[in-house]
């Protein structure tokens, strides 16, 4: 059997196809660099993703401030993970890399904020 994918990881977006074999990766063909054949091996294998979204911002100038994670978690825990990250707050100050969630759920990404935000004057 044979999949297609696109990849996502440099602005080439080459088509890359894997041929498989009850499940066990037999080739992968398409890619114009590594990142692309590891991508695919991996998107087969333990997809991964990060994401960003805002959590609530007491004190601030701004209701909300957006946060990020700092590395790829697997792809069946980001909804786990967003519901914990949707239970936090910050207290304004705020400032960019400032972390609000660390090594969220044991799977060794941190969630950071990703915009500076004043106390409300």
């Amino acid at each position: 059997m044979n999949r297609r994918f696109t990849c996502i990881v440099c602005p080439n977006g080459c088509e890359i196809t894997a041929e498989l074999d009850g499940g066990k990766i037999v080739s992968v063909a398409g890619a114009r660099c590594k990142k692309g054949g590891a991508y695919v091996r991996q998107e087969l294998t333990c997809p991964r993703r990060t994401f960003s979204t805002s959590i609530i911002l007491e004190g601030g100038k701004l209701p909300l401030v957006s946060v990020r994670l700092t590395k790829p978690i697997p792809k069946e825990k980001i909804f786990a993970v967003n519901e914990l990250i949707h239970r936090q707050k910050a207290q304004a100050p705020v400032r960019i890399g400032q972390i609000v969630l660390e090594n969220v759920l044991g799977l060794g990404s941190d969630v950071i904020i990703t915009k500076n935000a004043d106390r409300l004057s």
